[in-house]
């Protein structure tokens, strides 16, 4: 009977990091688009969610830490308790590049983007997708998932790389676009970052099953 409340309270707790993955998810695009449609109010709106984030992290901790206390976990129960809260924090930091996303749109103020954005709002996506799939990976506890995943930030770091490209001509061709140019790498560094993030959820899913934690490559 008290392993059967402890399974439902950790499928509880799946689903509460599932759903607080979605609220970071759902941010970063959200950011991406104000940026795009150049909506202050709605960045002021990204802003204010990181707020609801960050309380949301301290939470899950909190009701982790309850888990620990009371429960006594052992072996594969310990390494998935102290998993929750790796990736809890890995979402919040997440959330912290779609926050820096909406400052940024915050400060450019009246000014026009140096360009219309294509790859910046597909490194969003892409980023954002990946996400989802790594924490439903870590939810089911799906090894090859979690494996296949990383592979895909190649992809992002692709579109960072040529948005980086793009920005040094615009500069070249006109020195005085550099801070706008740097605004818009700046929003292409923190996208880069977040998917960055992605493969360290990706590493404890092969933590909690196999009890390996180092570079996801290693266990390849």
């Amino acid at each position: 009977m008290l392993r059967k409340s402890f399974e439902s309270e950790i499928q509880n707790m799946k689903n509460e990091i599932l759903a607080f993955g979605s609220m970071v998810e759902q941010n970063l695009l959200e950011s991406v688009d104000a940026l795009k449609t150049r909506d202050v109010n709605r960045s002021h709106k990204v802003v204010e969610v990181d707020k609801i984030i960050n309380k949301k992290r301290f939470e899950l901790e909190n009701e982790v830490m309850i888990l620990i206390a009371t429960q006594q976990p052992m072996a594969k129960d310990l390494r998935l308790l102290s998993s929750f809260f790796e990736i809890i924090s890995e979402l919040e930091r997440m959330g912290d590049y779609a926050k820096g996303i909406g400052v940024i749109n915050i400060r450019m103020g009246s000014e026009e983007l140096l360009k219309p954005l294509v790859d910046i709002p597909r490194m969003a996506e892409k980023s954002a997708d990946m996400a989802h799939r790594a924490l439903v990976a870590f939810i089911n506890e799906d090894v090859e998932a979690a494996k296949s995943i990383p592979a895909e930030d190649d992809e992002v770091d692709a579109l960072y790389n040529q948005i980086y490209r793009e920005l040094i001509t615009y500069i070249i061709s006109d020195p005085k676009a550099i801070e706008k140019a740097n605004w818009l790498l700046w929003v292409a560094h923190n996208l880069e970052r977040f998917a960055d993030r992605v493969i360290n959820i990706c590493e404890r899913t092969l933590f909690v099953v196999n009890g390996r934690l180092g570079e996801i490559e290693d266990a390849l």
